[in-house]
């Protein structure tokens, strides 16, 4: 399965990739399948009501990641690459005062929000923790379709009939053949040392199959600009985070005492750390509070990639627009590694596939852009991954805010770190890449599920006993 950049960094809101934007983007193909012929549609049956049932760790934790919110959106018929996130407020209010959804080229359906979205709480679909169902009903109140959705990660959503035949499928599967198809870090080394290329190179010319080489190069500063506008407006932003945590806000005011200590001539070795946590705390913080992000690979990782993306701009002397599009190609490259041999989602494997894979993602990027090979760059996504694994996903009263956004700051600063390892070695290290990939597929797999997602376990029911 080929998976594109643009498939890993999606852009779409907070706070949660597999929890907000997966129900947002499901509740929008159901849209799609009403409005299709693929299944029976009696000719004088018109559908009347609809109803959304949520399952796993989206019952679970689906009200602190605004679940409920994106599936009005959905059916209301916004994508979360579309939407306007100033709007949704309105949106929403308007569902819950009329009692209807009204997309377009639909009519009107019954939906009441606190009726008709149901949170099954111990209850699971049987292929994935993160599933929910759909279902339209006729005035009297008969079932006419029924559909189901898996939301699996990263924005991700697979028809429940595509998942049950064992595929696992995402319209990424429907490209062309690439040129450079390995699917795993020991192929990708192979054909890089035959083809001579770099693994930007040929991450590239697997994307031409799709694109054309302006349009790549355009998609790709605009994902760049849309990360630095994050920062940015995380930088810029204060007060407390939704959800009732009362949590603040606090890129801003960490912003402000590094620019003011840049004035005192003072050395600090610490300096480059402190900025690189302050620029993902700014974009997950934004995160938090619903607005919008680039899923890279997830939103609760959001902000590890673009500080350290920002890191590579502002610290390093080397720095150019050309080294931004060989750190985003590499990085992509190792995601989806990960994400076809493993997991990126945390409701599957916990925070080491969120955190974990977008450090290692971050890692390989920089080194990348470093001028790395590409054994150093394989070496410097292994570190990153490596020193993530076993990591549990525990959010408190399921907000993507305790622990996740300090967990940012470390997977970038891992990142980091990662990369000037590899960089001064020669790229030979004892554990393959590959091997840390299966071994995190493993580790999620045996990790109990109060710890994946679910605010059962952790953090999540400790933090009130400190």
């Amino acid at each position: 399965m080929f998976l594109s950049v643009f498939d890993l960094f999606k852009i779409g809101v907070g706070p949660s990739s597999s929890h907000t934007m997966g129900p947002m983007t499901a509740a929008n193909m159901f849209l799609h399948e009403l409005a299709g012929d693929q299944w029976p549609r009696p000719a004088s049956t018109k559908i009347k009501h609809l109803k959304a049932t949520l399952y796993g760790s989206l019952a679970y934790t689906g009200i602190g990641h605004a679940s409920d919110r994106a599936i009005l959106l959905g059916l209301s018929g916004f994508t979360p690459d579309t939407i306007d996130p100033a709007g949704m407020d309105d949106i929403v209010a308007r569902v819950h005062k009329t009692g209807k959804v009204t997309p377009e080229n639909h009519p009107a359906y019954d939906f009441l929000p606190e009726k008709d979205i149901v949170f099954a709480k111990g209850k699971r679909m049987p292929l994935h923790t993160n599933g929910l169902q759909f279902e339209a009903f006729d005035s009297n109140g008969k079932l006419l379709l029924r559909r189901g959705y898996y939301s699996v990660g990263g924005g991700f959503v697979v028809r429940e009939e595509d998942m049950g035949a064992g595929e696992n499928r995402t319209s990424a599967d429907d490209s062309p053949a690439v040129p450079y198809p390995f699917r795993t870090a020991k192929e990708m080394l192979t054909m890089a040392a035959e083809s001579g290329l770099s693994i930007a190179a040929m991450k590239h010319a697997n994307e031409l199959t799709r694109m054309n080489s302006q349009s790549l190069s355009h998609g790709l500063q605009r994902i760049s600009a849309i990360m630095s506008a994050c920062i940015d407006r995380g930088l810029a932003a204060e007060g407390e985070l939704p959800g009732g945590l009362k949590i603040k806000r606090r890129a801003k005011k960490l912003y402000e005492t590094l620019e003011e200590n840049k004035k005192s001539n003072r050395h600090n070795p610490m300096a480059a750390n402190e900025w690189i946590s302050v620029f993902a705390m700014a974009v997950n913080e934004e995160n938090a509070a619903g607005g919008q992000v680039v899923t890279a690979p997830t939103n609760g990782a959001a902000g590890v990639i673009p500080a350290v993306l920002r890191y590579y701009l502002q610290f390093c002397d080397e720095a150019n627009a050309r080294g931004v599009e060989e750190f985003l190609l590499t990085a992509a490259a190792i995601g989806g590694i990960i994400k076809s041999n493993a997991s990126i989602s945390g409701a599957e494997v916990g925070c080491q596939g969120e955190v974990g894979s977008a450090a290692s993602m971050a890692a390989a990027g920089l080194t990348a852009a470093l001028g790395g090979t590409p054994e150093q760059i394989e070496n410097a996504a292994e570190i990153a991954l490596e020193h993530h694994l076993g990591m549990t996903c525990d959010p408190v009263a399921g907000l993507v805010q305790v622990p996740c956004i300090e967990r940012n700051a470390l997977g970038a600063v891992k990142a980091v770190t990662a990369s000037a390892l590899a960089l001064h070695g020669d790229g030979k290290h004892f554990v393959p890449l590959d091997a840390c990939i299966e071994t995190m597929r493993q580790t999620g797999h045996d990790m109990h599920e109060r710890y994946k997602e679910t605010s059962e376990g952790g953090l999540a029911i400790n933090v009130v006993d400190c």
